[in-house]
């Protein structure tokens, strides 16, 4: 007990001076010992520190639309109630562990030593920190829809939905349940990224993530990136439960198939990738091929080298399995002008920077690689193919031109689906459309979209 320990303890002084005094440069700092804080004062001060943790603490357990500045006219780029929904339940359950805590360290600080209180309160502490990152978080994120960059942001959730979608019209009830749709926000980086659902998060000290969140960098707020496509296919392959799936079917098809094992590995640790690419280009057709191409050309060192460990399969070969990709959604035309193109920029010879036997089975691998992820069933989709529950047919291709020529004139293509306004909105641009004005039209037609059907309808992916 803090106050009985403390009573044992004698206030210690100054050693006693020898006969001779020693020279004063002579003595030791160890001669000089502090004086021990009396019981009050020490328990005074742990007193006082526990209040002014207690004055932090349970401050930040919830959100409301108007705590992060989301005015009236903001509503319709607002997150919707059910992300509120989920936010507040997970700072919820942080505050009730800092109620826990704190109602421990309130009736135990004074029983035990000094020491063992500061644990106390440092265990206090760690949760107030953890509410502070995970508040931070969603106030950030939330906030973002009192910006000017709330309709770019709600227009992205809407494409979002519509991908997922898309599933739930080929494949209904694959989903396991209700689902929170992604939530776009803002910041910076060169690259769109997505943190996933139920991901534990190093900002938020290993907290899962309760729905899915992507980044768009403050530049690509356009609804024509085609990288946005990629991003949401990373969520899909994880709620389809085919994270760990894919890996295996890659490694083992590329054993069989004669490859190295070194080889089978790399594929394999480039799988979530792979597989991104290749179903942003079933969501989008030959467009999302040209806008990933857009995205990963590069200067020749940085796209002819391999990084070893890297989870992105090098910039050379992600070119070629785009264009593989198109082949075997039927359109070879434009698999043959893409890789023209990506051979143009391109030459690995001498200089290339990548593993020697990485490129020699290139030709074989890379066709292997993309039947096994696209073409090839999996249990998790009911033994149907990836290509099955996320068709693209010529047919799409046309609507998604036809509806360029409507955008490059200042019109809304009718019936076209958001991802493919994404297509629409690229094919446009090289029409010569004037890219604000695209962005605009679109942006303003996905909110209104989003507005008629109701804020029930889009926030969850549930099986019809």
């Amino acid at each position: 007990m803090v106050a009985r320990a403390l009573k044992s303890l004698s206030v210690q002084t100054l050693p006693r001076p020898a006969a001779v005094p020693k020279p004063a440069a002579a003595v030791s700092a160890r001669t000089l010992r502090p004086l021990a804080a009396p019981p009050r004062d020490l328990n005074g001060f742990l007193r006082r520190k526990i209040i002014t943790l207690q004055a932090r603490a349970r401050r930040l357990s919830r959100l409301t639309p108007e705590e992060v500045g989301i005015r009236p006219q903001d509503r319709a780029y607002a997150p919707s109630p059910a992300h509120f929904r989920a936010a507040n339940a997970r700072l919820g359950a942080i505050d009730r562990e800092i109620a826990i805590r704190l109602r421990f360290l309130h009736r135990h600080w004074a029983e035990g030593t000094a020491e063992q209180a500061l644990l106390d309160m440092a265990l206090v502490e760690r949760e107030i920190d953890r509410a502070r990152r995970a508040f931070g978080m969603f106030f950030e994120v939330f906030s973002q829809r009192g910006s000017t960059f709330a309709p770019a942001l709600a227009a992205y959730d809407a494409i979002a939905d519509d991908c997922y979608a898309a599933v739930r019209e080929s494949a209904p009830l694959v989903f396991r349940g209700p689902l929170l749709k992604p939530l776009t926000y803002m910041e910076h980086g060169y690259s769109p990224s997505t943190s996933r659902r139920g991901i534990a998060l190093a900002r938020l000290m290993g907290e899962p993530n309760p729905f899915p969140l992507i980044r768009v960098p403050w530049d690509r707020d356009n609804p024509w990136q085609a990288v946005f496509l990629h991003e949401v296919s990373h969520n899909l392959q994880a709620d389809l439960g085919l994270w760990q799936e894919n890996r295996g079917a890659v490694t083992r098809r590329l054993a069989h198939s004669g490859s190295d094992g070194i080889t089978g590995n790399i594929y394999g640790r480039w799988h979530k990738e792979i597989f991104a690419d290749l179903c942003a280009l079933l969501l989008g057709g030959p467009a999302a091929a040209w806008g990933m191409l857009d995205f990963l050309a590069h200067p020749a060192p940085k796209t002819l080298t391999y990084k070893p460990g890297g989870a992105h399969p090098t910039g050379w070969l992600r070119g070629l399995i785009l264009a593989e990709m198109l082949r075997r959604m039927g359109f070879g035309g434009e698999a043959a002008r893409l890789s023209r193109v990506w051979r143009g920029l391109y030459a690995p010879g001498g200089g290339a920077r990548i593993p020697a036997a990485l490129l020699a089975s290139a030709p074989r691998a890379i066709p292997a690689v993309v039947d096994e992820v696209a073409f090839q069933t999996r249990t998790a989709l009911a033994h149907r193919a990836l290509a099955d529950i996320i068709p693209f047919a010529p047919d799409n291709e046309r609507a998604i031109r036809l509806g360029a020529q409507a955008l490059a004139r200042g019109r809304i293509p009718a019936g076209l689906p958001p991802r493919f306004l994404v297509s629409a909105s690229r094919y446009a641009l090289g029409r010569g459309a004037d890219a604000r004005a695209v962005a605009d039209l679109v942006i303003r037609h996905l909110i209104r979209a989003r507005a008629q059907a109701g804020p029930s309808a889009w926030p969850l992916a549930v099986a019809a």
